[in-house]
Parts: C-alpha cells; structure tokens; sequence
C-alpha cells in the first residue's frame, strides 16, 4: 500500500493499494484541509479488508466462503451487506434472464477460473452438464430482515466476482464523501467511479480499452463528472487449448465460455456494483441479444464487435448521450486520469 500526493498544482493525492486480487486507486482533487492522506488510506483498507472478508472466495473464513462449504438449506443469518450485494445481483440476474448468475461460482471452479488455477484439460462435456445442473440463481433466496440467506440444493456456490469490485469502489465512493470530498476517481481492477472535477480543473478523462490481448492500447476516452464505468472482456483472462480461446466469461445457461464475436462491453450507470454486473450480463449476451436488453432498459453500453477488419463500435441510444470524443485507434498509453 502506498499514499503519495502528486503534483498539478499540489491538488492530486493519490492512494493506491492491494486488494481483491488486484489493485486500487483513489484519486483525489482538493484533499479538504484537515484531512490526513496516511488516515484516509488506512481507512480505506480496513473497509476493503472487511468487504473481503465477507465476499471473497479466496478467503477460507470470510461470510460467503462458510455459506459456500455449508450444506444447509435453511435461512442462515449474514450481513446486511451481503444481502445488498446479492439483491443487486439477483435483479441483475432477472432483467438478463440469466446470463448474470452468481451462483455460476461452481462452473467457475470446473474451468480453473476460480481460486485454483486454470485447469489442465478441458472439462468434459458430461461434467459439465452435471456441474450446470447446480447453477441456477432461482434457487437463491435472499432475506432483508433479518439479513439471511439460503440456498434451495445444499450443493449451491455463489460466486460475487462479478459485482464485489463494484460494490468495493462505491463503499469507498461513499466514505470519501462522508468525509467532505467532492472530486475523485475510484478504481478496482478497471471497475470505476467518478465525481467532480479532475486535476485539470475539467472532468475526468476516462480511457476505454482497445480490447487486444498483450497491447495497451485507447479505443475511446469519455469525459465525466459523475457515475460509474465498467467494462468486461474476452482479451485479459483467459486459457487456449489447441489453438482456440477459451474466456473466463462463462455462460450460465450453457455452462461453456462464450463464442461469440463481442470482444468487449462498456456499461456507464450510477452506481460502480450495477455497472460492474450489467457489463457481465451484457458480454454473456453477446452483440445482438446483449444490445436489445440496453436499448429496453435504457442502459448506457458501448459494444465493441470483433470483424475481419478489426473492431466495430456498438452504442445503445443511452450512451450517446454521454459527453464523449473519439481518440485515433493508435497504440498510444492510456490518459492519466485513467
């Protein structure tokens, strides 16, 4: 972990960190007097530390690891947290009719995705059918008061993978505010919130990736002062057997790593946790049917399509109404900001 305060003008103060199995960033424009950087970073990652505690599948103790290992399939009592993790995940789960399902965790495990590594073969087809067979977030039933939840097949395992990082940067979205801070990025793992005014005194440039794997590389920056960005890809995790790809972006229904030509997806909403869900129900959609389900729920997404020729841009009607500019496809570095 590391506090550092940069210079544009002494204005940016910027905190970074471990967490989640990848990194952190809080960018800071106009730190208000009296707020110490050392205090705040501690604070951030003790609040990290806690929602890993309660969410992470690699930790052997936290909440949802013990709901996990449990065979029961009676109401059992967890944080008020959790519980608000796992209605948002559910509503997600809903609206995509199950292209989004955290209970997709076993088939995560079967194709080495999950906490241990990538599997050395492939996973037969007829295993994978058995292991589908437990995969259905329908049989997840989430309690706000009390907080509990329980599981309908004691076999059932929740994966949060897909919207924990989001929920990390709006807690700390969250604490920065409560301490009086208007201006800041927020950053886990390319999961981000933004608000205010970035260090040039403009709104935050935030970069959007080309999405080819090895390369770093800018399809797109966006201009914001406000809400939340997510993107999900093909081209980051993933294993190849025999020469063909095989994405960690499974597809609940089928139980198999996508196939279709969606490279990437870049999903803007309020809040970090529903971007950060809504871009992986999104990419298991795929171009077609993921493109219809932003166009009825007015969600902000911009596709990008794999094509002979490189990549296609998609945008639904609500993403064009972001401020935004187009940068050349160039092999250039990311903005700063980002």
């Amino acid at each position: 972990m590391t506090a550092c305060l940069e210079s544009a003008e002494d204005r940016l103060t910027w905190l970074t960190g471990a967490t989640m199995g990848t990194g952190y960033s809080v960018k800071i424009v106009d730190l208000p007097a009296g707020i110490d950087p050392e205090s705040l970073d501690r604070h951030i990652a003790q609040l990290l530390e806690e929602v890993n505690g309660l969410m992470s599948t690699y930790q052997e103790d936290s909440e949802l690891s013990r709901f996990n290992r449990s065979r029961r399939t009676d109401w059992i009592a967890v944080a008020p947290e959790l519980v608000k993790v796992l209605e948002e995940a559910q509503r997600i789960s809903k609206l995509s009719e199950g292209a989004f399902d955290v209970t997709v965790g076993p088939l995560v495990n079967l194709w080495g995705f999950g906490p241990s590594r990538y599997a050395d073969d492939l996973p037969p087809r007829q295993q994978v059918e058995a292991v589908r067979e437990r995969v259905n977030f329908k049989r997840l039933q989430v309690r706000r008061l009390p907080p509990a939840i329980r599981k309908e097949r004691g076999d059932i395992y929740v994966d949060l993978s897909a919207i924990a990082k989001g929920y990390g940067v709006d807690r700390i979205a969250e604490l920065l505010e409560t301490q009086g801070i208007d201006n800041y990025l927020v950053d886990i793992g390319g999961e981000e919130r933004i608000q205010g005014y970035g260090p040039q005194g403009g709104p935050w440039r935030i970069a959007i990736e080309r999405p080819v794997a090895g390369e770093r590389s800018v399809q797109r920056i966006l201009a914001l002062d406000s809400g939340a960005v997510a993107t999900s890809g093909d081209y980051r995790n993933y294993f190849e057997r025999e020469g063909k790809r095989y994405s960690h972006t499974l597809d609940p229904r089928t139980g198999w790593p996508i196939t279709h030509k969606l490279a990437s997806v870049t999903v803007l909403s309020a809040t970090a946790m529903r971007a950060d869900a809504l871009a992986t129900a999104l990419m298991v959609l795929g171009p077609e049917q993921g493109f219809l389900l932003a166009e009825r729920e007015q969600i902000a997404a911009l596709f990008l399509v794999k094509t002979s020729e490189g990549f296609k841009e998609k945008t639904s009607t609500s993403f064009t109404k972001i401020p935004s500019w187009a940068l050349s496809a160039g092999k250039g570095d990311p903005p700063a900001n980002k």
